[in-house]
């Protein structure tokens, strides 16, 4: 999925005035024809015609360009629950219809009831007032614009999650899950001495025996059920949902901030959902491993394991 492509979402205001510059632009363009009061009702009809083509389409092309939510992976359908407040994303999304067919029919009537009308002054009133009611409705829906432009840029920071054998790199806030991240794919994600510097998930791919792979690093855990936040529940739905093999980053340091003792609560936490590997992080920085009863593999192991698992992920899923 690449939600980048969602288009940016404008104010009421930006919308509005958008629409009745072109109007004001392209009614001087017409040359009309016809005695004076065809004229003007040609010239007036001109303007509400291209105020409602101008939010309509605008309007379209905003709802649009968000994904149909029916059809979402469940992944990204729960990430969307967890990051955003979903009712308030749908009502606003339903909100952009509702203006678009309210302008839509206030069009028809108004351009009928200029049609109708055989006074100059009674004419502009009439465009006046459909102005009017345009620019209230636009009002009514400011809050859900402004929801959906928030909506838009959280949604921008989604990755790009594919469907295929999937490593999930989980641990601690701080414990080197993303310069894992790095040596094993190649990629540059971010990485900073502080803790919680993966906001969202980070993705990357290595190719192992001939088989692509793709690794998450996922947001850091502090194992609070309690109190989970929004950062570490996506790394829960990551485990869940897409991970096929979790690699555990357990820092022998310390300097985390993570006791060794509470690192292995969490492992084993995480060991009874799906396979783990262990790897250890910032061994340079302490003079002798402690002690933690746990197979670890280096970098190249995990590799050699990772290929292993890709194949049999392969060879299953050509069967089925």
């Amino acid at each position: 999925m690449n939600f980048q492509k969602i288009a940016p979402v404008d104010s009421s205001n930006t919308i509005l005035n958008t629409a009745f510059k072109k109007a004001r632009e392209k009614g001087i363009e017409k040359n009309l024809t016809g005695n004076w009061l065809q004229i003007i009702r040609k010239k007036e009809s001109l303007k509400l015609d291209i105020i409602n083509d101008s939010i309509n389409s605008t309007l379209q092309k905003m709802g649009s360009s968000f994904p149909s939510f029916n059809a979402l992976p469940a992944f990204y359908l729960q990430l969307t629950k967890l990051t955003l407040d979903y009712p308030s994303l749908l009502k606003s999304l339903a909100a952009l219809d509702w203006a678009a067919q309210k302008i839509r029919s206030l069009h028809r009537d108004y351009v009928k009831r200029i049609n109708y009308t055989k006074e100059q002054s009674m004419i502009k009133d009439v465009s006046k007032q459909f102005y009017g009611r345009v620019s209230s409705i636009l009002k009514q829906i400011k809050v859900n614009l402004e929801y959906l432009e928030q909506a838009r840029r959280v949604m921008r920071t989604y990755p790009d999650i594919k469907e295929m054998f999937t490593v999930c790199v989980y641990g601690f806030p701080n414990v080197g899950k993303t310069t894992l991240l790095n040596k094993l794919t190649g990629s540059k994600a971010v990485v900073a001495p502080y803790a919680f510097t993966t906001k969202s998930i980070n993705s990357g791919y290595i190719t192992v025996a001939g088989h692509k792979v793709q690794v998450l690093d996922v947001p850091g855990t502090l194992a609070r059920d309690a109190k989970t936040n929004l950062i570490e529940l996506q790394a829960e739905l990551v485990v869940n949902e897409l991970a096929n093999v979790i690699i555990f980053v357990f820092d022998v340091s310390e300097y985390g901030g993570y006791s060794v003792e509470k690192q292995k609560k969490l492992l084993q936490k995480i060991k009874e959902k799906k396979k783990v590997l262990i790897y250890l992080s910032k061994i340079d920085l302490v003079e002798e491993i402690p002690e933690l009863k746990y197979k670890v593999y280096s970098l190249e192991q995990l590799k050699e394991i990772i290929a292993q698992e890709a194949e049999h992920f392969a060879t299953e899923k050509s069967i089925v």
